[in-house]
């Protein structure tokens, strides 16, 4: 018993484990648009061929670790929420925060991601494409709302369970 009690003294909070997961997704989101998606452009990739099945491959496998990271934060959420009311007044901001990301998550990897694709993608597979669709530009518009939202209520969140941590 006094193994199985220690065991659980070091498994990390859940408000460690919101707050990991958050500032992972929101480091690797700010990576990805600040860093790989300029370079990539920069670098002329998006003329290439091959660039939206590359690209597809790249935030397919991101998406899912979004997906996760949603998954945590929503769950870590909850379970304060019922443990300790952890977040206090703060509830219902954090619960809808938190359902926000998984949703943006969700959208991005069944939604925006394989569209975005399947648009850049080029039927003669030797010639790219010469211009994107008016679609593809409100999907990239869409994107990109999605993702200063995505980061804001990732921020907040973080903050919120800093500022609750510290409190406790």
């Amino acid at each position: 018993m006094t193994a199985l009690s220690a065991w659980i003294r070091k498994t990390p909070s859940w408000q460690a484990i919101i707050s990991l997961s958050l500032a992972l997704w929101f480091g690797g989101s700010l990576m990805l648009d600040f860093v790989m998606m300029p370079g990539m452009y920069s670098l002329g990739m998006m003329s290439q061929p091959d660039f939206a099945s590359m690209g597809y491959s790249t935030f397919e496998r991101f998406n899912h670790l979004e997906l996760l990271f949603g998954a945590i934060a929503l769950t870590g959420v909850l379970v304060l929420n019922q443990q300790q009311h952890f977040f206090g007044p703060q509830t219902r901001k954090a619960i809808i925060l938190s359902t926000l990301l998984l949703g943006i998550a969700i959208a991005y990897t069944y939604l925006f991601t394989p569209q975005m694709s399947a648009l850049g993608m080029s039927l003669t597979p030797l010639e790219p494409l010469s211009e994107f669709s008016p679609l593809m530009e409100t999907m990239q518009q869409g994107y990109w709302v999605l993702e200063v939202l995505k980061l804001a209520s990732a921020w907040i969140l973080l903050r919120l369970c800093h500022r609750q941590m510290q409190m406790s």
